[in-house]
């Protein structure tokens, strides 16, 4: 098989519908988009849901039940074996890590995540601590605590 000898299926491609162009095509003069109104006019897109002025059907239905996202909090995570940068008795402060770069943002605040195997004692100063980061630390004779 060549490719100057490859081709397309029957039906595998189609032709592009064209619009705007002469008696023959069938779709002249006003391109398939009616006469007159809103649809028939460029830049036209309806959102999601409209219904024509009709009430839509979410303002329709009853609102009910309670969402807190507003005051959501969010943690920055950081797992125990990115804790292993630093030397042992280091106290680690979220302010620290921010700096060292491990952290983007604090967010709400940090949690420790106990991801990896930590190697060193150290003494980690954090907003929450997951429970398997929480033993790790104190097996090791470092101490956790929360800020």
């Amino acid at each position: 098989m060549k490719l100057h000898t490859m081709y397309a299926h029957e039906g595998a491609t189609k032709r592009r519908k064209i619009v705007g162009r002469g008696p023959g095509s069938g779709k002249g003069k006003t391109s398939g988009s009616g006469e007159n109104g809103q649809k028939s006019r460029s830049g036209y897109s309806r959102k999601a849901g409209f219904e024509g002025g009709q009430l839509p059907l979410y303002r329709r239905l009853p609102k009910r039940g309670f969402t807190n996202a507003k005051f959501k909090k969010e943690y920055a995570t950081i797992n125990l074996n990115d804790l292993n940068k630093f030397e042992d008795g280091a106290v680690i402060t979220p302010d620290l890590l921010k700096e060292m770069g491990l952290l983007k943002k604090q967010l709400s605040g940090v949690k420790v995540l106990g991801y990896g195997t930590l190697e060193r004692k150290l003494t980690v100063k954090a907003n929450k601590f997951s429970n398997r980061a929480f033993e790790e630390i104190e097996k090791l004779g470092g101490k956790a605590e929360v800020i």
